[in-house]
């Protein structure tokens, strides 16, 4: 699969073209608004990995003109977290954003996952882990056929994890998804939401700590 990757920091997209590559995909670097543009006329990729802060145009701009020459999937990549910034960078035409450093597992997922959604395949309405399954449109969960009965937070918490289908959720973007904060005074209702969730479960491990970033499903 080709891959277009817009990057203006050398050491960091030399790395990422090499991991990128190392995972089967044909990847093109570039470092300026302007080479994005022009690689996207000369021959459409299958995805834009784009970074944000570009230094001859912003980021925004470039994924607006992007999106204005083709519907390839854009994923926008930015060294800001707030949530002003990824709305930003959605309204603009971007299919989804990922927040520096980035994780080698979560850029891989979300790659797939933007592909998926742009291929127009059914999008999953059920997620198993194990003897767990987790209906996303009735919110009901069983484990080993029996229903597990889960407060709204706890099913919330579950669900934003099924729907990243195994790639690593931050734990300031579960606080914003569930919570609608992303305050880490409220980090402490949050772990307390995730130690019933697991007691709920049992001796199963379906939701993973990823220490000093955030939460899995264990795919």
């Amino acid at each position: 699969m080709r891959v277009l990757l817009v990057e203006d920091d050398a050491v960091l997209g030399d790395a990422l073209r090499r991991t990128l590559d190392r995972h089967g995909h044909s990847t093109e670097l570039v470092a300026s608004g302007a080479a994005a543009i022009a690689a996207v006329t000369a021959r459409e990729p299958a995805v834009v990995l784009l970074d944000m802060g570009l230094p001859d145009r912003d980021g925004i701009g470039v994924c607006r003109e992007i999106r204005a020459l083709s519907r390839v999937p854009i994923l926008a990549i930015t060294g800001r977290g707030d949530v002003a910034a990824r709305v930003q960078g959605l309204r603009s035409g971007a299919d989804d954003y990922l927040v520096k450093p980035v994780s080698t597992e979560e850029l891989l997922a979300r790659i797939e996952a933007v592909l998926r959604r742009s291929s127009g395949g059914p999008v999953a309405t059920t997620v198993e882990v194990a003897d767990v399954v987790v209906d996303l449109d009735r919110r009901a969960v069983t484990a080993g056929g029996d229903p597990v009965g889960l407060t709204r937070k706890e099913f919330d918490v579950l669900a934003a994890l099924a729907r990243r289908d195994g790639a690593v959720l931050p734990r300031a973007e579960l606080l914003e998804q569930v919570w609608g904060v992303a305050d880490p005074s409220a980090a402490r209702t949050m772990e307390a939401h995730v130690a019933s969730l697991r007691a709920k479960l049992g001796e199963r491990e379906v939701v993973v700590t990823v220490r000093g970033v955030g939460y899995r499903l264990a795919r």
